[in-house]
């Protein structure tokens, strides 16, 4: 073949590569859900917090419950209302006279794009199945830990997908006072749905950012006791955190200033550009954080030009693992490059991050925490601060390090034995000693 025909041909199988590319381009331009939740991505979020705007019934292998998908209304950080989605699975028969208590499950990381929600799972109401562990079945983590034995207790247990995961907009991802809305929120729509038979009592359990989620809810008391809601006056009586994640609590000090929140941003890119999987963990964050202030943030004030459209388009429209393979794939080892080496608006960001955190309030019930030794994605030393921090509060927070040597993901496992029975004492009004107490 002739120099001249060669060169041809190649151009012409570049172009039409260059062609087939812009067709995948469009083709996956928009993130496909279910006809539920794109229903639930177009409504209005008018009504009262917690109210049920929308709900299915669907099937469950749990034996004695029922189990539905529902939309619901909560509000974020900035008291916008908003929609959100859920699974709620309740026991068959009649309900008590003074109803049945409700156990509000808050989720780890599953990712920022709109069919990240766990409860779009094709079988949702089942106990917790992690991605990571032997055993798993999905692309993602999904489920509701020991969902069993508290429906077998007679308990309604609630799982929020989060703002953002299946009910329109950006999720703000490790908002943490966003979630805890959304959790809050997920009380009261089981509640609001009459045929699970709720009572006012109440326990809310989470892991990693759910973990997160727990600490901030805790300390939410003004939110939880306002009036008009859709399920007034619930009683939240006890806090489960399982690998919790607290940034607040590594925030300087003694007021931020431009220097000190430079540095705190830094540190925050060093501790979590180590590897792939969590340096998407923090463009998630950063991406989540910029949706929730996205008057006072551009993602360009952290990432170059080329990142910030980069880490946007794979966020908005991939999952945890999947946003992670994709930025594994096109850059290696490379990824850090899509940061810029100096954020431009250092302040406005570290103040924006530690708002969306765990707040500095006694919490209005307590709190337990457990953690593993062999925790590397947070880092156990968060929830030894928050639990000093509280204490010299007056507020009662256990801390409890799990036997054997637990991952961050074999984390839940190995503390459903444990806290199980310590919310069962909660409902029942049962003693507890000060976890601030102990050594």
């Amino acid at each position: 073949m002739k120099v001249g025909k060669l060169r041809n041909t190649i151009a012409a199988v570049s172009l039409a590569v260059a062609a087939l590319s812009l067709v995948a381009v469009n083709v996956t331009a928009q993130v496909p859900v279910s006809p539920f939740y794109e229903a639930a991505s177009k409504m209005i979020p008018e009504g009262k917090l917690g109210q049920v705007i929308k709900k299915e019934e669907i099937k469950t292998s749990i034996h004695g419950a029922r189990a539905w998908l529902i939309v619901y209304v909560s509000s974020d950080i900035a008291d916008h209302k908003t929609i959100a989605t859920g699974l709620v699975v309740a026991p068959t028969g009649k309900a008590p006279k003074e109803g049945r208590p409700v156990v509000a499950w808050a989720h780890g990381t599953t990712g920022t794009a709109q069919s990240c929600g766990p409860s779009q799972i094709l079988n949702p109401a089942v106990p917790l199945n992690e991605y990571f562990l032997v055993g798993g079945n999905s692309w993602t983590d999904y489920g509701l830990p020991a969902v069993s034995e508290f429906i077998k207790a007679g308990y309604i247990v609630v799982g929020t997908d989060y703002q953002g995961l299946g009910g329109g907009g950006k999720h703000q991802y490790v908002v943490s006072v966003t979630q805890a809305n959304d959790t809050i929120n997920s009380i009261r729509a089981a509640g609001d749905l009459k045929e699970t038979g709720a009572g006012k009592k109440a326990v809310i359990y989470g892991w990693s950012q759910g973990g997160a989620t727990v600490l901030t809810a805790a300390s939410s008391g003004a939110y939880v006791s306002q009036k008009g809601t859709a399920f007034d006056d619930i009683d939240i009586v006890g806090f489960v955190a399982m690998a919790p994640a607290d940034i607040a609590v590594l925030a300087p000090m003694k007021a931020l200033t431009p220097a000190s929140a430079e540095v705190m941003m830094q540190s925050l890119f060093k501790a979590f550009s180590g590897n792939v999987f969590n340096f998407t963990h923090m463009a998630m964050n950063l991406w989540g954080t910029q949706a929730a202030f996205e008057d006072k943030l551009k993602l360009t004030d952290v990432f170059t030009d080329e990142g910030a459209k980069i880490i946007d388009d794979v966020v908005s429209k991939k999952c945890m693992h999947a946003a992670a393979g994709t930025l594994s794939f096109t850059y290696g080892t490379g990824y850090p490059s899509l940061m810029k080496p100096k954020v431009s608006n250092a302040m406005a960001w570290a103040t924006a991050m530690l708002a969306g955190s765990v707040p500095d309030e006694k919490p209005m019930a307590p709190v337990i925490i457990y953690w593993g030794t062999h925790d590397t994605v947070v880092p156990p030393v968060m929830g030894a601060l928050y639990r000093e921090q509280m204490c010299q509060k007056g507020a009662n927070v256990t801390r409890v390090q799990l036997p054997g040597e637990q991952t961050h993901y074999s984390t839940p496992g190995a503390s459903q034995p444990f806290f199980v029975p310590w919310i069962q004492d909660r409902f029942a009004d049962r003693a507890l000693e000060n976890g601030c107490s102990a050594n």
